[in-house]
């Protein structure tokens, strides 16, 4: 019974974006537009902004399957909805978020993985957390089997619990330092980008020489970076409380929202919703022949 929107992707003339056009964007100095998107409607407002990345996060678990965190997502519920955002997106790059479970195993199981983003979800390429070694390798060996993938490090979600919850990380100088190592270590790996996460500018700023052919997109790491992240749900403000120190709200559409729901719900108990001119009218004629069809069915049975 539900209708599907009415936008559309976007017709514009803007030719698709490109690893290598990511990588001329940072060499240019050009700021690098990457957004969360989850379904269909939240692709396409993606696509009419021409955002050049289009991250299906593992955020979705919290924002639009209503876990607690990130970690329950199943690949299969991944899937659906990097399946949903494909449908509507036609010019950028689209990167599905590896669910927790699904590539720590081994080489194998991360290739096989990131072989159904590709295949059954129609991405560009997959991102995976952590810098460290386990997932240095994971990174590599997807790289080697010719799928593209984006690194993560800082805050990870989907480890918050051993990195002492969600809060900001690397606000020590050993903290800082490991986190440009491992950074650098997931460029080494052939990472066409990497994400920074809720880390201190001063680290930002001074990892941000050290990595020259990955396109570093930031998520409360400061202004240095090659681009800038926002879950959609954050920006746009459907959710409940305030968020993130580092979300700034572009509108406020949970209120938004419940207000409508509200009202609707309000006329449909007042009985003033469906008014007239929401129903659909039968001429006089049809009307009366509706009325004798009836009484031939009653007389009939």
């Amino acid at each position: 019974m539900s209708s599907r929107p009415n936008a559309s992707a976007s017709e514009s003339d803007r030719a698709p974006i490109t690893l290598p056009g990511l990588r001329a964007m940072k060499a240019a100095g050009e700021p690098v537009v990457m957004v969360t998107a989850y379904d269909y409607p939240s692709a396409v407002a993606a696509e009419h902004a021409e955002a050049d990345i289009v991250l299906v996060g593992d955020s979705g678990a919290m924002t639009v399957l209503g876990y607690d965190s990130t970690v329950p997502a199943t690949l299969d519920e991944m899937l659906m909805l990097t399946r949903a955002v494909r449908r509507g997106l036609r010019t950028p790059i689209l990167i599905g978020d590896l669910p927790f479970g699904s590539y720590e195993v081994s080489d194998e199981q991360a290739i096989e993985t990131s072989m159904r983003f590709v295949k059954e979800g129609g991405c560009h390429g997959v991102k995976l957390e952590r810098g460290g070694r386990t997932s240095v390798a994971r990174a590599r060996a997807i790289v080697d089997a010719g799928i593209p993938v984006m690194g993560h490090v800082g805050l990870t979600p989907q480890t918050a619990t051993a990195l002492g919850g969600y809060k900001a990380q690397g606000r020590t100088g050993a903290e800082g330092a490991t986190i440009v190592e491992q950074a650098a270590a997931l460029q080494d790996a052939g990472c066409f980008s990497i994400v920074l996460e809720c880390i201190p500018s001063p680290v930002t700023e001074a990892l941000m020489p050290r990595i020259n052919s990955s396109v570093v997109i930031g998520i409360g790491a400061g202004p240095a970076t090659d681009g800038q992240v926002l879950v959609f749900h954050d920006l746009l403000g459907i959710r409940e409380g305030k968020g993130a120190k580092f979300v700034k709200r572009y509108a406020d559409l949970q209120d938004a929202m419940d207000a409508g729901v509200r009202a609707y719900a309000e006329e449909v108990r007042s009985r003033a919703y469906p008014a007239p001119e929401h129903g659909y009218a039968m001429t006089d004629d049809e009307i009366i022949a509706l009325k004798v069809a009836l009484d031939d069915w009653r007389h009939a049975g």
